[in-house]
């Protein structure tokens, strides 16, 4: 499945569906932070007050509520503008094919983030086709503006360029 996903021509437009799919979901919230003001404020309170639990009632993810408490909640302003913007960048770079294989790494990023906040939503479903993306590598952006950006990475940053053997 792998060597279909990363090089064949129907892997290609079906990963290039689900990237136009997730993209345009990224955008359409990432916007909706952007221009109308985005306040994380409850959600990490709350996320804090109420962290995910096992089934014998201890957190699950301890260490994620006391990075929440001791580095998030104390710089929330930044958090603001990073969620916001992170999550309109992700949805462009899926959704036009630019750097698509980073944007679903950062988007995973940030459903795992949610996930352990205990918000289940839309994050599964993101998971999944962003995984697809990561596998389909270079092939899931062919169609999309990486078919042209990606050769030129390559041929100017010089820890990008192919050795010839």
């Amino acid at each position: 499945m792998v060597k279909w996903l990363r090089h064949s021509t129907s892997g290609m437009v079906i990963t290039t569906l689900l990237r136009l799919y997730v993209g345009f979901l990224w955008i359409g919230d990432g916007w909706s932070k952007v221009s109308k003001g985005f306040d994380a404020t409850g959600f990490i309170t709350n996320a804090i007050k109420n962290p995910v639990m096992t089934p014998e009632g201890q957190p699950a993810y301890g260490w994620y509520t006391s990075f929440l408490k001791g580095f998030v909640q104390p710089h929330m302003s930044l958090f603001n503008v990073m969620v916001s913007w992170g999550e309109l960048l992700v949805g462009l770079g899926l959704f036009f094919g630019t750097l698509a294989t980073a944007a679903a790494f950062f988007g995973m990023v940030m459903n795992f983030a949610y996930l352990f906040a205990g918000t289940v939503s839309v994050n599964p479903l993101f998971i999944i086709i962003e995984i697809f993306i990561l596998v389909a590598g270079f092939n899931a952006s062919k169609i999309g503006l990486d078919r042209w950006i990606i050769p030129w990475l390559r041929d100017h940053v010089s820890f990008l360029k192919r050795s010839v053997e």
